[in-house]
């Protein structure tokens, strides 16, 4: 064994034989790390309260229209694929630590910035520059945190990460939580489009995701086999009430909320919302945290910060995709349509899991490297 396997076998925090103190030095380690998660959770959940607000802004001060608040809500995802390929280059120029420590610099700046605007273009940038750090947070706290943590507790630290994102997301809706009944009007025909669900729900899975983030090929079987079900009954709900006068599938999410009484297929309204909630609590068991912990457990140190930062890339290009062109999906494939697609790629991620991941529960960082180079 050379001495880069000796010092991957064993994490830098790993408790002795009755030290309590060193394990609290893991939690306390990890909890500081898991703190650039739940910012970048924060600028994520950001734009849902903001929207409303920019919409109706009053001049000098700058104002959203549909294209702009698209972006608006778009661009941190183009920010944060940007940090991916950054933060790939930091962690292996200089360290985890320090990488951590540089994400302050575009949030603080980024959201400086967004303060301070005059311009539409000014607002775009400091989402930007939130995303940057995003990008860089999302890769460098689950290294980290799996590379100081020992096997037994690794499970339960790598899902702090979404835990915090999630909470930071929910902070972020919290914050902005109207104050009368107009703001609420406005709020409630934006959260439509703006995914004001992903808050509670996926807190109550993250609370549980450790337990599975033990067993990552149980857990992403089970978990994609809720999704598919979930977004295939949401798929299901929009199909059955197409057409009706009062159907929430109609492509202009942001529509002003209608106050006539509503038909017979708002009978169905418990599918769309049980369906949703179920979806967004399977991902937050395990798509949502267990990607992350696994990839900072498969990759071998001497390539661990370029290979990440290409799984941060691709993550943040999809999210943008789908941030950006899920409206027009609606409008050429229909809203269950949509929702069926998918389906068909949680279908795909439940076969990709169980022929294709290997289980990494209980074992040290050298013999998950020792297992992909065939040794």
């Amino acid at each position: 064994m050379t001495p880069e396997d000796q010092e991957e076998t064993q994490p830098l925090l790993r408790p002795l034989s009755g030290s309590v103190p060193r394990g609290r030095r893991v939690f306390l380690a990890a909890f500081a790390a898991a703190l650039g998660p739940l910012s970048f959770g924060f600028a994520l959940g950001y734009s849902s309260p903001a929207i409303p607000s920019l919409r109706r802004a009053a001049p000098p001060a700058p104002r959203l229209d549909d294209a702009a608040a698209s972006w608006f809500g778009a661009i941190v995802t183009l920010g944060a694929a940007a940090g991916g390929v950054l933060g790939g280059w930091l962690v292996d120029r200089a360290g985890r630590k320090l990488s951590l420590l540089f994400c302050t610099v575009p949030f603080v700046t980024g959201f400086a910035v967004i303060t301070a605007s005059q311009d539409v273009w000014m607002l775009l940038g400091g989402r930007l520059l939130t995303g940057l750090a995003c990008g860089i947070a999302s890769l460098v706290a689950p290294v980290y945190i799996s590379e100081i943590a020992y096997p037994e507790v690794r499970g339960l630290l790598g899902s702090c990460v979404q835990l915090m994102v999630v909470i930071g997301i929910l902070l972020a809706y919290l914050a902005g939580l109207p104050a009368g009944p107009a703001e609420a009007s406005w709020h409630l025909q934006a959260l439509r489009h703006w995914h004001f669900t992903d808050g509670l729900p996926a807190a109550v899975g993250d609370q549980r995701g450790h337990v599975l983030c033990r067993d990552h090929l149980r857990g992403g079987q089970v978990q994609g086999v809720v999704m598919v079900f979930s977004t295939s009954a949401f798929g299901a709900y929009f199909k059955l009430t197409q057409g009706g006068p009062s159907n929430s599938s109609h492509v202009d999410l942001l529509a002003p909320v209608s106050t006539e009484p509503a038909d017979a297929s708002a009978g169905l309204a418990w599918l769309a919302v049980g369906s949703m909630c179920l979806f967004i609590a399977g991902f937050a068991v395990g798509w949502g945290p267990i990607p992350w912990l696994l990839m900072s457990e498969i990759f071998p140190l001497d390539v661990k910060g370029v290979a990440t930062g290409v799984c941060v890339l691709t993550n943040w290009l999809m999210a943008f995709l789908v941030t950006k062109e899920f409206s027009s999906l609606m409008e050429v494939l229909r809203p269950y349509g949509a929702f069926w697609l998918a389906s068909a790629f949680c279908i795909v991620s439940v076969l990709f899991t169980l022929f294709c991941v290997p289980e990494t529960k209980g074992k040290t960082l050298e013999q998950i490297t020792a297992h992909f180079e065939g040794r």
